[in-house]
């Protein structure tokens, strides 16, 4: 693997994704690579007693999901600038594995820093892998990192 200049971490903000940024970090630092911190906010689909929710408030659930997942994803911004590293954060919208891809593509990325839960068995076959679908399409190696269970 070529010295990355860019290295992508994707995060859920779940305890598994704490630990690839962890991971993301040092492998920026040993590679002096900028750091790319990703969410992605997946839509939210309404479920209403019955079944309709008003755009309006459809429109302040997401505006408020969309706050928080930003100020979330500043705090990691400001643990990795901490850390010593040249990061910057992107708030995205859209499928995980998909816009985890178009970014590592169209920022070059040379490495992908990712958690995983590790799921196995009916948990996998019904709730997928965000992991294991960017691991097959990325454009880049991609480290994926077990989170504590």
């Amino acid at each position: 693997m070529s010295r990355p200049r860019v290295v992508l971490h994707p995060s859920d903000f779940s305890p598994a994704s704490r630990a690839a940024l962890t991971e993301a970090i040092a492998a920026a630092k040993q590679h002096r690579a900028q750091l790319l911190i990703v969410h992605v906010q997946a839509a939210i689909i309404p479920m209403a007693g019955d079944g309709y929710m008003s755009a309006r408030t459809y429109e302040e659930l997401m505006r408020a999901a969309q706050a928080d997942a930003q100020r979330r994803l500043n705090a990691l911004v400001t643990t990795a600038k901490k850390a010593g590293v040249r990061v910057t954060g992107l708030l995205l919208e859209g499928v995980a594995s998909e816009q985890i891809v178009r970014t590592a593509r169209s920022r070059r990325a040379g490495l992908i820093v990712m958690g995983t839960r590790g799921r196995t068995g009916l948990a996998k076959l019904f709730l997928g892998s965000v992991a294991e679908r960017v691991v097959g399409s990325a454009p880049c190696p991609v480290m994926t990192v077990r989170g504590k269970r």
